[in-house]
């Protein structure tokens, strides 16, 4: 076996830019594309938008300074002519290149001022008798300064040095009908000169679902033992006394769906478990998420222990706490509010009554989480829309009690493979239909150009007696908030003048708080006939009398948003309708999107496309500062192959821990095998 290269210190910190920090990390950088130095093209048969490796002698080479500078050469084969072009060049090369020079130039092929052309070729100087590439040339993703021949050569020793058994048994390779590592390995970096350059590139190699499948293995084998480490943790049993939690239903206008019951079984079953639960609770907008979470919390209640119920907003922490003392209070529960931008006294009072186990319920923001604040008896965590939290965030929350237990929520619809690969860790319930009543949201997608229309729209819908939101998006821009403010003041003066005989509120991220809480307030009481606001209403507002909603812009916003969004509408009996106003022209995208979003209400076929259209980021958030991203597999194009892992982890861990063990190693923990400098 080959020694491993020794590697300069200016190098390592190049590689590790590229996320390659062992020497088995270069094994896994694989090639984005691949050229073809394994044949000589005759430029009589060069086409346009071929890339193609041509031979012939340098005839003319000039440099040209109109209409910029650049090297401009012919390369003749017999009567056949082509110019190469470069736009940056050195003297070296203009010796490479001077008449009588025999080269191969590899390139696309494309029609210029000259006839056919190629612009910055990769040249090298050959002969009838240069011997040519016995395998197609891979092409690296790659960082300033460093070459690739130079990742070249690393990755070709590393795939000498280090050994590449199969962690895999053969029984299992060929049942599930997949290649060798160490071969699929060798043939992506060194793929032969009849292997299709196009299935490569288009990851539908055998090679390449090998590696795939490897990955998503690593990936579940991950999440399950997580699951299990987590089984073996200690947390308080808290077993259903059906105390409060009969009395709340009993008290409760409406009867659960069967939905809700099942998943409330689901949770209280957990919770009666002497291991921390770790329940993901998915449910589309208005599914009634509120009511399950409150039932869960009076079961932790009834035995004694304290409930942190935490929301990414004020806004949205704020509507839980006035709906669960609506509930609550009556039972005797009485909450504590705690959040960011109460004064000093207030929050110091909250923190005493949490500390002192006073209050049994806190709810609030990010705030419950600070140091200076200490639970008495800790038994649940209920976060909603999680992803909007970092891990270490939950983390520390959690870390307040005793392993208490946590309930997660989501109102962004997690499709099934998402589900089965990135949460694969949780144990997930889903509120797959909506409370009987609600009315479908009609959605319409209109042009600017008639935004006068859209004013009309809005009047007719508030003066009839409804309500109406007009929702201004955030711009990404560095100065963001200020133009999504700035958009959202001239927004609420037009239509303020267009609109006179309307009382128009105006809501937005930079109010404060108090100032904020009362137009929301006024909204709600039906004091306000239309709420202008940016996307701080995304979560949060439930005023069934609002049956209308125009989105400005909608074409700059997300699936997940958009889908947020108009669930804020549709509450009521009367029927409701989302107006989607749009600036033309559209970009590929942006059609998609609000195609889709006009087709769909189904929220998980809505999450299912955002997937396909954007990638798993989107509906993570920040769940993936304690997650790896999948590098090689898509879990658009890759279900089967995710299934199949799945099930082969389960196996794996029941029939062949070792064998999942050393899997892991490969995948997961490097560590041993670092860089030599």
């Amino acid at each position: 076996m080959a020694t491993p290269s020794k590697i300069s210190p200016t190098t390592l910190a190049k590689l590790a830019k590229l996320g390659i920090h062992h020497r088995a990390d270069l094994l896994l950088h694989l090639p984005l594309r691949y050229e073809d130095e394994t044949q000589i093209t005759p430029i009589a048969d060069a086409q346009p938008g071929m890339t193609v490796q041509v031979q012939g002698v340098i005839t003319h080479s000039e440099v040209m300074f109109r209409p910029r500078r650049s090297l401009v050469c012919r390369l003749m084969e017999g009567h056949e002519e082509l110019t190469l072009r470069f736009l940056n060049f050195y003297p070296s090369q203009q010796k490479q290149l001077a008449v009588g020079k025999q080269i191969r130039a590899i390139g696309e092929v494309r029609m210029g001022y000259f006839g056919l052309e190629m612009v910055h070729p990769k040249c090298r100087a050959a002969d009838d008798d240069t011997p040519l590439q016995q395998s197609l040339t891979p092409i690296y993703p790659t960082t300033a300064g460093l070459a690739q021949p130079v990742l070249r050569k690393l990755i070709n020793n590393a795939l000498e040095t280090i050994p590449l058994t199969d962690t895999l048994p053969a029984p299992l390779l060929k049942r599930l009908k997949l290649a060798d590592f160490g071969d699929s390995l060798r043939l992506l970096h060194n793929p032969a000169a009849d292997v299709s350059a196009t299935e490569l590139e288009e990851h539908n190699h055998a090679a390449w679902r090998r590696i795939k499948f490897d990955e998503l293995l690593a990936q579940q084998l991950s999440m399950r033992v997580h699951h299990r480490e987590r089984s073996k943790r200690i947390a308080p049993a808290l077993p259903p006394h059906q105390k409060l939690t009969a009395a709340l239903l009993k008290k409760l206008p409406f009867k659960l769906t069967g939905a809700q019951q099942k998943v409330w079984q689901e949770i209280a079953h957990d919770l009666t478990q002497a291991h921390p639960m770790q329940r993901l609770l998915l449910g589309d907008v208005g599914s009634g998420k509120t009511i399950v979470a409150a039932l869960a919390a009076l079961q932790a209640i009834e035995n004694g222990y304290q409930v942190a119920f935490m929301a990414p907003t004020e806004i949205l922490a704020e509507q839980h706490y006035l709906k669960l003392s609506e509930w609550l209070v009556p039972l005797g529960i009485t909450p504590v509010w705690l959040s960011g931008s109460l004064k000093k006294k207030e929050k110091t009072a909250a923190a005493e009554r949490i500390a002192t186990g006073d209050t049994l319920l806190a709810i609030g923001t990010h705030a419950l989480f600070q140091a200076s604040v200490e639970f008495n008896k800790l038994g649940l965590v209920i976060v909603d829309e999680q992803h909007k939290f970092g891990v270490q965030q939950r983390l520390s929350l959690r870390n307040k009690g005793d392993e208490p237990h946590q309930l997660m929520m989501s109102a962004t619809p997690i499709p099934r493979t998402l589900a089965m690969s990135y949460y694969a860790d949780l144990d997930v319930s889903v509120i797959d239909e909506l409370p009987p009543g609600r009315t479908p949201i009609v959605t319409k997608l209109v042009s600017d150009a008639r935004r006068d229309e859209v004013f009309e729209r809005v009047r007719a819908a508030c003066l009839a007696g409804r309500q109406a939101y007009w929702v201004c998006p955030l711009i990404e821009e560095s100065d963001a908030l200020e133009v999504e403010l700035q958009n959202a003041i001239e927004t609420h003066q037009q239509l303020t003048e267009a609109l006179p005989e309307l009382n128009v509120g105006l809501a937005h991220g930079r109010l404060p708080p108090a100032e904020k809480a009362a137009v929301m307030a006024a909204f709600k009481a039906g004091e306000l006939h239309l709420l202008v606001a940016t996307t701080v209403i995304e979560v949060g507002v439930d005023v069934p009398n609002a049956s209308l909603m125009v989105i400005d812009h909608a074409e700059r916003m997300g699936l997940a948003q958009l889908h947020q969004l108009r669930g804020r509408v549709g509450r009521g009996a009367a029927e409701s309708m989302c107006v989607l106003l749009f600036m033309q022209p559209l970009s590929e995208l942006a059609r998609e999107r609000l195609k889709v979003i006009y087709e769909n209400t189904d929220g998980f076929v809505i999450a299912q496309q955002d997937l396909q259209l954007r990638g798993p980021g989107e509906l993570l958030g920040a769940r993936q500062s304690g997650v790896a991203m999948l590098r090689f597999a898509d879990l658009t194009e890759d279900e089967d192959l995710l299934e199949q892992a799945r099930l082969t982890a389960d196996e794996l861990l029941r029939d062949a821990p070792d064998v999942a063990r050393a899997h892991l190693h490969r995948w997961m923990a490097n560590k041993h095998d670092f860089l030599q400098v």
